[in-house]
């Protein structure tokens, strides 16, 4: 079965309900062998757009993943990426900041980190907690020192989508492609991972209690996504909202959607100069004498 990518695609202007995406559709393979032989299809592409990314060295690609617990952010960046030379990849991890980073405004920790040229950069969590956790908990603003409180709360999460897609407006003006990927999982397939989790003792340190008492704040993060989803989806970078009840279907369309992205830049390998190819020429003379 084909992915239709743009089936996923958040487009620019659209109002985002999360009640109608669903959060499983139909497997794009037919058992898991053919799982594993797409996937590695995939990634073997991968790696060779990633070489050619970075023999070109005119683009940079971030990739940011957000979700909710347990959807499967790691899994599918690991599973995505594993053909990826990691000369060429890096991810970042972006949790609670620390008291040197709260001295900073609120883009500054993760602009720190974004991919250079030939490079890809992937974020697992981002610039995106701004307005999704601190939404549903601004308690948390009163360590960011901020000089303005803000008095209109409507007014302040404004300025901050602005900042996020003024950011993101920058940074794509400058050879930096962005994709961002919202994973939507269940709230019952969530209770059975963290089940999972509890039950299989490989799992038991990717739980905690801290991983419920979010999970009771369900309503207020799906609100906080749709206003984010809606607000900074552009075409320039956009959000795929994926279904993830169903993480092997969700690691094959985040790889598909990738892959549209590296290869609708139509790279190809530096052109030699007439000066380099004698220069290869006499060196293949040299090593066959």
């Amino acid at each position: 079965m084909k992915i239709h990518t743009k089936a996923f695609r958040v487009e620019e202007g659209a109002a985002v309900d999360l009640e109608k995406r669903p959060t499983k559709v139909d497997p794009v393979y037919k058992s898991k062998t053919q799982y594993k032989n797409l996937l590695e299809d995939h990634v073997a592409r991968l790696s060779s757009q990633q070489q050619l990314l970075y023999a070109s060295n005119r683009y940079a690609v971030l990739l940011i993943f957000q979700a909710t617990d347990a959807a499967g952010k790691d899994g599918a960046i690991r599973h995505v990426m594993s053909g990826v030379n990691p000369q060429g990849c890096q991810v970042f991890s972006f949790k609670h900041p620390s008291a040197a980073e709260l001295e900073h405004d609120f883009l500054w920790r993760t602009t720190r980190d974004l991919p250079a040229r030939g490079r890809i950069g992937i974020f697992n969590r981002s610039y995106y907690e701004e307005v999704l956790i601190i939404r549903v908990h601004p308690e948390l603003l009163s360590g960011e020192a901020l000089v303005d409180p803000p008095s209109d709360d409507k007014t302040f999460w404004h300025q901050r989508y602005r900042s996020i897609t003024d950011l993101e407006r920058h940074l794509h003006a400058n050879g930096t492609r962005i994709v961002k990927f919202f994973l939507h999982l269940s709230k019952e397939e969530q209770r059975k991972r963290f089940l999972a989790r509890i039950d299989e003792s490989d799992k038991n340190w990717k739980f905690s209690s801290a991983d419920i008492k979010e999970r009771g704040f369900w309503k207020q993060y799906k609100k906080a996504y749709e206003e984010c989803l809606s607000a900074t989806s552009t075409d320039d970078a956009p959000w795929y909202v994926v279904p993830a009840d169903d993480k092997e279907n969700a690691r094959l369309i985040v790889s598909q959607i990738v892959l549209d992205r590296l290869e609708g830049l139509k790279m190809s390998y530096p052109k030699m100069s007439a000066e380099h190819e004698r220069e290869l020429q006499s060196i293949r003379k040299t090593l066959t004498e």
